[in-house]
């Protein structure tokens, strides 16, 4: 491989890793407090609602029934209006953070109902009110699935990074089908898929390995 090949390889990563990166700490900002809506607002939930519930794990459905490709298509006007361009690796943030958020949603929900009853129950009785228990009580206790939950939206956004540049995303999917496909290049096609695989063993090994230290810190 000569170094233009290096360079386009190398430059395709660094997007890759940018739509990945901004997409989740977008993720996490968006869907940590729907999340924490949805466990708060459950039947036997801190802050119980049920059409509060009902309403919001509705709108939730039906962002992760919609399939990323499709929902790419459907809010360009969308991206249009946010960054200016519905082309590029700045525009494809905005797709994978919407297509993220539903999904870091329900992770967080499910992370938030993993805690033990009795903690809250405890927390109950000492008179802690609903959004103490909250921020010092679920929070602190589902840190570990958390971290996990971050982690799998990461590797999932990961491969809708690729499935972006069939559409003119950048990254290593838009190298894969010009470079790649559209050239009959199966060095480059072999090359992508390689890189995408050490970035998603590399996040899965991380997260892992930092859930694991806070479990054994609980």
């Amino acid at each position: 491989m000569n170094a233009a090949a290096l360079s386009i390889l190398w430059n395709a990563t660094l997007e890759t890793l940018l739509m990945v990166g901004a997409a989740t700490v977008l993720a996490v900002l968006g869907g940590l407090p729907l999340g924490i809506l949805l466990a708060a607002t459950d039947p036997n939930g801190i802050l119980e609602h049920r059409w509060v519930n009902r309403i919001l794990g509705t709108v939730i459905n039906l962002g992760r029934s919609v399939p990323f490709v499709i929902l790419m298509v459907a809010i360009i006007p969308f991206t249009r209006k946010v960054v200016g361009t519905s082309i590029g690796t700045t525009a494809a943030i905005v797709p994978l953070t919407v297509a993220a958020i539903p999904f870091m949603a329900r992770l967080v929900e499910g992370a938030l109902k993993e805690v033990d009853p009795g903690v809250i129950e405890a927390a109950q009785s000492m008179g802690t009110g609903p959004l103490q228990i909250i921020y010092k009580v679920l929070l602190p206790e589902a840190l570990p699935a958390l971290v996990l939950a971050v982690t799998v939206t990461a590797v999932n956004l990961v491969g809708y990074s690729a499935m972006a540049g069939a559409i003119g995303g950048g990254g290593l999917g838009d190298l894969a089908i010009r470079y790649g496909y559209q050239r009959f290049r199966g060095d480059v096609m072999l090359q992508t898929v390689a890189i995408l695989v050490l970035l998603v063993q590399g996040m899965q090994m991380l997260g892992d390995r930092i859930a694991q230290k806070l479990y054994q810190r609980g």
